[in-house]
C-alpha cells in the first residue's frame, strides 16, 4: 500500500481510523487495489470494535446479573423410583437473562441439532448489536423420564440445554434462597441429571458397567464445574463398585 496514502495534507484532515484513510485516498484518486486493501483494513477494525463492544456490554451485564432462583418442582414416580427436584424454568431464565442482556445491547437466540445416534444439540448465539456473536453449545439424549412420548422426549431435552447453554454462556447460576452467595460463581450440576446419575449408579449390575456410565458422568462434571456433585456422584460410584466386587458369583447350571 502506497504510504502516499496517509501522509500529511495541509487540505485534509490526518485519518485516524481505516475510514478516514479511505476517504483520503479516494480524495487523492488512489488505485482500486489499494482502495480495496484499504476496505480490507475497515473491515478488521470493524470486527475487533464489534468484539470489543460485546465483551464491555456482557460485562456490564455481570455488574448487575439477574438473579434466577428455582421456580418448578418436578414430582413423579415411575419404574425406577420416585424423581422428586427442583429447577428454574426456560421461561423464567429466558424472560429474566434476556432482559438484562437487551439493556446491554446483547440478544440471544438458539440453533437446535438432530445429531447421528439421537443425540441433541443445541448452541445458544449471543449476539451484540454491532454484530459480534458468540456461541455455547451442549448436547445429551432425549430425555425418557416419566411417561413422555417421543415428541415431548426431545422437547425435554432442547429445554433443558437451551436453558444451561444461556446460563453457561453468560456465566450465571441458578439460586436457591439459602445459597445466595452462589449466585454467578459457577454453574452448579443439574439435579435432574444429578438425580438421574444416582439411579443409574444404583442399577449397576457389572463393573464393566459402571466404567461406561463413570465415562459420562466425568465427561458431565468437567462441563458443570461443580466439584461437591462430582464427589458426591463419585462416592456413590465407589460404594456401587464394592458392592459389585463382594456380590458372589454364580456358575451356570447349563
Amino acid at each position: 500500500m502506497s504510504n502516499d496514502l496517509i501522509q500529511r495534507d495541509d487540505a485534509l484532515p490526518v485519518p485516524q481510523t481505516p475510514m478516514g484513510m479511505i476517504q483520503v485516498a479516494v480524495a487523492r484518486g488512489a488505485s482500486v487495489d489499494e482502495l480495496g486493501k484499504l476496505m480490507d483494513l475497515q473491515e478488521r477494525y470493524e470486527k475487533t470494535e464489534a468484539r470489543k463492544a460485546f465483551v464491555a456490554a456482557l460485562n456490564a451485564f455481570k455488574m448487575n446479573p439477574p438473579k434466577i432462583r428455582k421456580d418448578k418442582t418436578v414430582d413423579f414416580t415411575s419404574q425406577k423410583g420416585r424423581t422428586h427436584y427442583k429447577h428454574a424454568s426456560l421461561d423464567n431464565v429466558s424472560d429474566l437473562i434476556g432482559e438484562a442482556l437487551a439493556k446491554v445491547g446483547i440478544s440471544h437466540r438458539w440453533e437446535t441439532e438432530q445429531l447421528e445416534g439421537g443425540m441433541i444439540r443445541v448452541t445458544c448465539v449471543l449476539t451484540h448489536a454491532l454484530g459480534h456473536a458468540e456461541r455455547v453449545s451442549l448436547q445429551a439424549g432425549r430425555d425418557d423420564s416419566g411417561n413422555k412420548n417421543n415428541i415431548q422426549a426431545v422437547g425435554s431435552t432442547v429445554s433443558y440445554l437451551q436453558r444451561y447453554t444461556l446460563l453457561t454462556a453468560t456465566g450465571m447460576a441458578v439460586s436457591d434462597a439459602d445459597d445466595d452467595g452462589r449466585q454467578g460463581k459457577g454453574l452448579e450440576f443439574p439435579d435432574d441429571e444429578k438425580a438421574a446419575f444416582l439411579s443409574e449408579i444404583e442399577m449397576l449390575e457389572t463393573t464393566e458397567q459402571a466404567d461406561a456410565l463413570w465415562g459420562r458422568i466425568a465427561q458431565a462434571s468437567k462441563s458443570y464445574g461443580d466439584v461437591e456433585a462430582h464427589d458426591e456422584l463419585r462416592a456413590a460410584m465407589a460404594r456401587k463398585r464394592k458392592a459389585l466386587k463382594a456380590a458372589p458369583k454364580t456358575e451356570s447350571l447349563i
